[in-house]
């Protein structure tokens, strides 16, 4: 096990979306998913935290196989729990507006003819000039100037040449302004950037701010670097973002960020299927005795697998088990054996495994107890 490995201890793990675990043309790096499902089983708490905006995290979150925990959209402006259950898949938790017309009309002054996009959150956004596909998540509705400041918004898109060299004059009308290149600036309410949001969510899950990990590469993930209890840039990023991080790791061509997630889990056999390989991580990684519990949702299949070990005298929720979810208890126990984990069987006959009985979270749920050779 390498010494940056971490065991036993709950860790918030923010990741930064696109140029960390996405790439040009959306493409997400081989073995991307399977490390945040191993991360996960750890026990670790997995956060995306972006500039885009939450219809941009959505269907990427979905495609990680992140449809429940935690996200940050909008370089800080909104936090949101991701929930399968919801109508839209996730719950809004937190807002933060502002009065967009102050910065909009500087901005106007500086450079008349620049292109404005106001955020509309869980739709897209409202603009005064056409913007290209791919420059904005969502749709885009075309409005006059006037329309864009009716109202406190979540965040303000400003586009126009150069428009970087205004960034103190448009900091002075009371926002957060964030390079994202010479000719392009996001505008957030004042004080907000990814590190707020990431720093309420580690509150809400009570997890200390030395176990924090967060990894990202553009100028808009400077705070939540400063923020982390350990930092790492992408190999890629700018000299400005290395140089502010603890830790610098491959490029995203490199799978820079899956290096990083491997660092966070006890080193297990990797030649174990998926499903054994979380099952191990997730008994090797608990801080007591661990049982998996099942639920079964209105089919045969597994609604929930779940690894739950025992603190201070009860039973509390350690990790969840990705790969269990539309299996098998018996996947389960061919899963656990093949990890090198039995269970208690009977002794007669075919010796089943015996499950026991629990309650909530489905239809039917049950727990195996596991123990290591």
């Amino acid at each position: 096990m390498s010494a940056t490995t971490t065991t036993c201890t709950r860790t918030l793990v923010a990741l930064d979306i696109d140029g960390t675990l996405v790439g040009e043309g959306n493409r997400v790096p081989s073995g991307t998913v399977e490390k945040l499902d191993l991360v996960r089983a750890g026990g670790h708490k997995v956060v995306l935290a972006t500039g885009r905006s939450l219809i941009g995290l959505v269907p990427i979150a979905t495609r990680l196989g992140l449809t429940d925990g935690w996200g940050v959209c909008s370089n800080g402006a909104m936090t949101v729990r991701l929930d399968p259950s919801a109508p839209s898949g996730y719950e809004i938790v937190d807002t933060r507006t502002f009065d967009p017309e102050p910065v909009i009309r500087r901005a106007m002054e500086m450079i008349p003819g620049a292109r404005v996009a106001v955020e509309e959150v869980g739709w897209g956004w409202r603009t005064n000039a056409s913007f290209e596909p791919g420059e904005l998540n969502g749709q885009q509705k075309l409005v006059a100037l006037s329309d864009l400041i009716t109202h406190p918004v979540t965040r303000v898109v400003l586009v126009g040449p150069g428009i970087r060299q205004f960034t103190d004059a448009l900091h002075a009308t009371g926002v957060t302004v964030t390079p994202m290149g010479p000719d392009w600036l996001d505008i957030a309410a004042r004080d907000v950037n990814k590190a707020v949001a990431l720093d309420d969510v580690r509150r809400r899950l009570d997890i200390p701010v030395e176990r924090t990990v967060a990894v990202g590469d553009g100028i808009n993930d400077l705070g939540m670097l400063a923020w982390a209890g350990r930092s790492v840039a992408m190999g890629h990023a700018p000299a400005t973002v290395r140089s502010a991080a603890d830790e610098t790791t491959g490029t995203i061509e490199q799978a820079g960020a899956l290096a990083v997630l491997r660092s966070l889990v006890p080193d297990v056999d990797r030649s174990l299927s998926p499903l054994a390989g979380q099952i191990a991580t997730a008994e090797a990684s608990a801080p007591g005795p661990v049982v998996l519990r099942v639920w079964h949702g209105t089919g045969p299949d597994l609604s929930r697998c779940e690894a739950w070990t025992l603190q201070n005298g009860r039973w509390v929720r350690h990790a969840p088990i990705p790969s269990g979810v539309g299996t098998t208890m018996r996947a389960i126990e061919a899963a656990a054996l093949e990890a090198g984990l039995p269970y208690p069987r009977g002794d007669e006959g075919r010796r089943r495994a015996q499950w026991r009985s629990v309650a909530g979270h489905g239809p039917a749920g049950f727990e195996l107890p596991l123990s290591s050779l």
